[in-house]
């Protein structure tokens, strides 16, 4: 199997994107994993493959894999470098652009300065939409990791989110216990945990662990659901840039009920072909 691809980023979270409606691809897990190794193969955080949509009224559709093989319902900065692909490739000239994803319908609008506006839909806080597993809603809930009770709120982003508050995300284990939090018992589809240090009302900083891939350099949905989390803890405003290992995302939210508009760069690194075969 013969593939054209290219290989895009969002503030470091890169992407292999590969166009499903002018050529054919059928990927299974073993080659998705393939593809994601950084040493045998091209290397991603996730794969996005632009397809054809299936209902009328949008313009793509597109699916989302991550680096172990598994299917996910959104990915912001995903979404950001989707936008400018198709229009890269000239597969739409429009400047918002209609989109169906796993999670439901999002909205992109691609500025002048190849920045990408989305529309991120409105956050789900209840337990069940989540899912997590709590008897009721609350801002925050106790969490028993590694013989340790912390606290963390529950945000949905069309993917489970985990937002943890910390003084400082340098010296934040992420990685001990994103591992842990990832896979815990209360998060029957896993979760992305985000670490959130607040540096004032308007501005933070957040590293993400990602479910299927680890830490990544950025998160769009992850830095969606903190700044959901911090503004429903009173603790930001409604319009925040988070900065991220690999650059900076605006944010904002004006509250329940209303959706997350995020904003931020993309960037093209470069084209390939892929013969599937080989590996086989």
């Amino acid at each position: 199997m013969r593939l054209e691809f290219t290989k895009m980023h969002g503030l470091g979270n890169d992407f292999v994107v590969i166009d499903c409606i002018s050529q054919r691809a059928r990927l299974d897990t073993h080659q998705i994993k393939q593809i994601a190794d950084r040493h045998f193969g091209v290397g991603f955080d996730q794969l996005l493959l632009v397809e054809a949509p299936t209902r009328p009224d949008v313009d793509f559709r597109y699916r989302i894999f991550n680096a172990d093989g598994s299917e996910v319902q959104q990915c912001g900065n995903g979404a950001r470098c989707f936008a400018r692909f198709v229009r890269d490739r000239k597969l739409s000239r429009k400047t918002k652009l209609i989109v169906e994803t796993a999670s439901g319908i999002i909205e992109l609008n691609i500025a002048p300065n190849g920045w990408v506006r989305v529309n991120m839909g409105v956050p789900r806080l209840e337990p069940n939409d989540i899912p997590f597993i709590a008897s009721a809603r609350a801002l925050t809930y106790p969490l028993d990791v590694s013989d340790h009770i912390i606290e963390i709120s529950a945000v949905s982003m069309g993917n489970p989110h985990a937002v943890i508050l910390v003084d400082n995300v340098n010296t934040a284990p992420v990685r001990e216990w994103g591992r842990i939090i990832e896979n815990h018992p209360r998060f029957p589809e896993r979760v992305n945990v985000g670490f959130l240090e607040i540096i004032d009302r308007q501005r933070a900083k957040l590293r993400v662990f990602e479910r299927g891939s680890g830490e990544t350099l950025a998160c769009g949905t992850g830095t969606c659901a903190a700044v959901v989390a911090g503004i429903q803890q009173g603790l930001l405003d409604e319009r925040v840039r988070v900065q991220l290992r690999g650059g900076e995302l605006d944010i904002r939210w004006q509250g329940e009920g209303h959706p997350v508009w995020m904003t931020g760069p993309t960037a093209r690194v470069f084209d390939g072909v892929l013969r599937l075969y080989e590996w086989q």
